[in-house]
């Protein structure tokens, strides 16, 4: 949970009362806001807690703090204030993404950061109030885990005709007269407006910038008319208490569950028309060949935040059947692939110090993650091979000192007392599915 400071929150909790008590609302005289030295001290102590790579200056933030913040701040209000500010190109850093493919992070100068974590301060507020309550992506008290649990209720109920639509590079794709016309409708401020065009075309003709501070936002700002439409279709297909269509959205990600009773079934091709048609009027492109209707109780499985579910039967009574979460095979192998790979860049480091500086930290991020659901094999494979791991990594460092495999020199104390190597691979995150007769 990010905390700020309490005068910084009090302007933001006002702001948030606003907009939720008059949804109809269009704020004006935020700018003055933006450029005040205090949200800008905190944009700064916010970006800086996220330890973010320099942009395309080489600036860091060691060389800020050593060449004075406040003047650094101060430099910046003025800019504000005078409406010369003019935010340099992000530095495009390229990552691999499955399948072979990659995709281009663009990460702003922190000067950049500081301006755009300004802006989100004033602006989060105003759109969390309208934000729906299916929409999980980069929000304040929101977790990708919810979102998983959300999904797993629903397919719990037996919403088991999913509608699993990807679409087709979206960060790239989103087009900036058609955000700004929703940043419109609840901002009457030319200052704001300007300050996020200037943003925005600082990123390229189109897209959001995947990297940036603000973008985030304003990637759930640019769907929010299709979350919108979800819930009236959820509102409008609901029988008592009963479900017939549930959605949930993580960022561009996005799964739609449909009732499979003979009565209900065919809300799933209404519910596909109507989606498709709202992103065609976002201007963006689904992925065919990844998008699909997955008929989850036939058997059939579907991946989603990575991991994969399934609807299977239980060990102790085969005639009931429960929703498996595992993680994702790919992630599993991507990650034990990249931990070797760390491993081999740092052959020349002494390995207490690699444990406690690259393998522990890449562990505890990948295993608190996915400690979700049914995972408890895969943690205990993950652990196994980690360990493994280690073993012919320290043995590539110092000579056998008795005989058998290479990865049985070492003891359990060395390895986990001695050299600290992460043991937290518990499962802590498991709702008990209901189990039905089927």
């Amino acid at each position: 949970m990010t905390t700020v400071s309490i005068g910084v929150q009090d302007l933001r909790t006002r702001i948030g009362e606003k907009a939720k008590a008059d949804p109809q609302h269009r704020f004006w005289g935020l700018y003055t806001h933006v450029w005040k030295l205090d949200v800008l001290r905190e944009a700064y102590r916010l970006a800086k807690q996220n330890h973010g790579a320099p942009g395309v200056d080489g600036v860091t933030f060691e060389q800020v703090e050593a060449e004075g913040v406040e003047g650094l701040l101060s430099t910046l209000s003025d800019e504000l204030r005078g409406k010369t500010y003019q935010p340099l190109p992000c530095r495009q850093v390229k990552i691999p993404k499955d399948g072979g493919k990659e995709r281009t992070l663009k990460i702003p100068a922190v000067r950049d950061r500081i301006v755009q974590g300004a802006l989100r301060l004033i602006l989060e507020p105003i759109f969390e109030a309208d934000f729906q309550p299916g929409s999980y992506g980069y929000r304040p008290n929101r977790t990708a885990h919810e979102a998983l649990e959300r999904v797993s209720e629903g397919l719990n109920k037996r919403l088991h005709q999913v509608i699993d639509l990807d679409l087709a590079s979206y960060f790239d794709t989103v087009r900036h007269d058609l955000l700004l016309s929703k940043l419109a409708r609840r901002v009457r401020d030319d200052d704001v407006m300007w300050l996020s065009n200037r943003i925005l075309k600082s990123g390229g003709k189109r897209g959001l910038p995947q990297g940036s501070v603000i973008g985030p936002l304003w990637a759930n700002v640019f769907l929010d008319d299709v979350d919108r439409m979800l819930e009236r279709a959820q509102a409008t297909t609901k029988q008592g208490s009963y479900e017939v269509v549930r959605y949930t959205r993580f960022a561009d990600d996005l799964v739609v569950l449909v009732s499979a009773h003979p009565q209900a079934a065919h809300w799933a091709k209404v519910v596909e028309r109507r989606l498709r048609e709202e992103l065609g009027k976002l201007d963006l492109t689904v992925n065919e060949e990844k998008s699909r209707v997955v008929d989850f109780g036939a058997g059939e499985p579907f991946d989603f935040l990575g991991y994969t579910f399934r609807w299977v039967p239980r060990r102790k009574d085969p005639t009931k059947n429960l929703v498996l979460r595992r993680p994702q095979k790919k992630k599993r192998t991507g990650f034990l692939r990249r931990l070797s790979e760390s491993l081999r860049k740092h052959l020349h480091v002494p390995i207490a110090e690699v444990v406690k500086t690259v393998v522990n930290p890449m562990v505890r991020g990948w295993v608190n993650y996915f400690r979700w659901g049914n995972a408890g094999r895969d943690l205990s494979f993950v652990h196994w091979q980690v360990d493994k791991k280690v073993r012919l990594f320290a043995s590539r460092q110092r000579p056998k000192r008795r005989g058998g495999c290479r990865w049985t020199t070492w003891s359990a104390d060395e390895i986990y007392k001695k050299w600290g190597l992460y043991t937290g691979y518990h499962v802590s995150w498991c709702s008990e599915p209901s189990g039905r007769a089927t």
